[in-house]
């Protein structure tokens, strides 16, 4: 962390702020002293979906709008938005407090989402919208996959797959919730009829996805032994 706060905006977003107070703020947590990143997390991720809406419509001219919602909804998921803040070593620069930073809250999806998000708000508001559609298009560029299908959600598939095959709906279960408030674990079960898995996240959203990424990946392991029999 040695480069200067106002050198590593720059190199990260493209733009050298006349004063880096709204960044700071960006990077502080809740558990830290002075304000928070929570109120520029807002902004940010209301510019965050509108940049990237703009951008998949532009991108993919042809595709209706359930695709375009799949394509938005893979791109600004918590998990990827803490994965572009790791990009740009974001993890080393946010301000915790002392327990939060002990139980190692800045490596974690949760809040290096938000943070990420509030560093895009921060730029929102001391460099504009154009600032914001540059960095944006920049930082995800290698996400936006142009020439693939729209990305199907874990758990839309997993919905599809038991209705194609006759099953029963999915149902998810909230199994258990540990870990401090700035760094919680969700552990939670989804079961389709008899075959259940269980898995866990940073938050609840994420732990369903994981749980219906793994059950259907054992449904479909376990079906493809039965229609190569059929076909002998």
């Amino acid at each position: 962390m040695s480069t200067p706060l106002e050198d590593w905006i720059e190199q990260s977003f493209g733009t050298r702020p006349a004063d880096a107070a709204l960044f700071v703020r960006a990077l502080t947590h809740s558990s830290h002293d002075g304000q928070s990143y929570e109120r520029l997390e807002f902004l940010g991720d209301r510019v965050l979906g509108l940049v990237m809406a703009e951008w998949l419509s532009e991108a993919f001219p042809d595709d209706p709008e359930g695709s375009l919602s799949k394509r938005f909804n893979a791109l600004v998921t918590g998990a990827v938005c803490a994965a572009v803040a790791r990009s740009i070593g974001a993890e080393a620069r946010v301000r915790l407090g002392k327990q939060a930073q002990n139980d190692g809250a800045q490596h974690g999806d949760n809040v290096l989402g938000d943070v990420m998000e509030a560093l895009l708000g921060a730029l929102y508001r001391t460099a504009g919208l154009d600032a914001a559609r540059a960095a944006v298009r920049r930082l995800w560029a290698d996400r936006i996959q142009a020439d693939d299908r729209a990305p199907q959600h874990p758990k839309s598939a997993l919905q599809e797959w038991a209705a194609a095959n006759r099953r029963a709906v999915p149902a998810y279960a909230l199994v258990e919730r540990s870990g401090p408030g700035h760094a919680p674990r969700f552990t939670v079960r989804v079961g389709v009829g008899k075959d259940e898995v269980t898995a866990e996240g940073a938050s609840k959203q994420e732990a369903e996805t994981a749980a219906a990424t793994a059950l259907l990946a054992t449904l479909e392991a376990q079906a493809v032994p039965k229609r190569k029999k059929r076909r002998r």
